[in-house]
């Protein structure tokens, strides 16, 4: 198939390196030092003590990269605004899209989220029915330009939201498999990214706050407390809008500690002095509060330290 894949960090680069090497035609859209490495090297994997690299067309301008079979979106929530007035180009008729990420997606439920999708431009730009969403168990991370490091994981779960599953998840499901994922395909995507938004929310704006590794949250007693607390009403906030990720906070914490010792994506992007996905994982979850009048005090005073950190550091706009 022709796949290409618009973001190319560590989870968009896996994708695109394991894709290209089951054999399918794929292609990236990238800027600055990423594009300029994977230009110049390749796009490298290292994994274990192994590194391969691989010769896939990169660009910055999807214009030149013409109409696909599949548009795998990876890019962080802050990001999506470039997407939408971009990605036309890379529309066939029968083009399906993969959004790849963490947080609230803009589609969740067709709720229209102001906070994620600004005036809908990007519902206008990505239509429901051609998006097959994706719920990613793994962790990848990008050292320096060009160089993924596969960390752990290879897990991914895939669904059409409402459930409606059709042959654009089919296709993508196989090929995924093919590429050496482990895929789940999802009679309901919208529960599968609730449980792991509970952990998202928790854990990586705390990580950035604290510039603490997820096992040493977890062991203090305090902290882990506090987050406890953020679990109970993201899982409320989400039975208030029918879905129910049916799953109590220390097991979705259980899920964190069998990780080990590991940073968060949040807290690698503060320290690579990155723009922080606060908005994707914050402000939507609590418009979805506020519609669905839900109070969540202890997830709200986390967006407000989380945002007046980043700020600090012009890693929020």
């Amino acid at each position: 198939m022709k796949i290409c894949v618009y973001g190319a960090g560590a989870i968009g680069g896996l994708m695109a390196a394991w894709l290209s090497r089951a054999g399918h035609e794929v292609s990236v859209v990238a800027r600055g030092a990423q594009l300029d490495a994977i230009r110049r090297d390749g796009l490298r994997v290292q994994s274990k003590d192994k590194t391969e690299s691989f010769r896939i067309k990169a660009e910055a301008d999807p214009g030149k990269l013409g109409a696909q079979d599949y548009v795998l979106v990876t890019v962080k929530a802050q990001s999506l605004t470039e997407v939408a007035g971009s990605i036309a180009p890379l529309l066939g008729k029968d083009t399906s899209i993969v959004t790849a990420m963490n947080g609230v997606p803009w589609w969740f439920l067709n709720m229209r989220l102001e906070s994620l999708d600004p005036g809908g431009k990007l519902s206008r730009a990505i239509p429901i029915e051609r998006v097959v969403g994706c719920v990613i168990h793994l962790a990848a991370s990008t050292p320096e330009p060009g160089l993924i490091r596969h960390n752990m994981g290879a897990r991914l779960v895939l669904g059409e939201p409402g459930g409606r599953n059709t042959a654009r998840t089919k296709r993508i499901a196989e090929a995924f498999t093919g590429a050496g994922f482990e895929v789940v395909v999802s009679e309901s995507i919208e529960k599968d990214f609730w449980v792991k938004l509970l952990g998202n929310v928790s854990f990586n704006p705390v990580s950035a706050l604290t510039v603490t590794t997820a096992d040493q949250l977890i062991q203090n007693q305090e902290v882990k407390a506090y987050m406890v607390e953020i679990m109970r009403e993201v899982l409320a906030i989400g039975r208030a809008v029918g879905v129910d990720a049916n799953i109590d906070p220390e097991a979705r914490i259980d899920m964190a500690r069998a990780l080990g010792r590991f940073k968060t994506s949040m807290h690698q992007d503060l320290e690579a002095g990155k723009a922080l996905e606060i908005d994707g994982l914050l402000a939507g979850t609590l418009e979805i509060a506020r519609k669905a009048g839900v109070r969540a005090p202890f997830t709200e005073s986390l967006f407000g330290l989380i945002r007046a950190r980043a700020q600090s550091t012009g890693q929020y706009r």
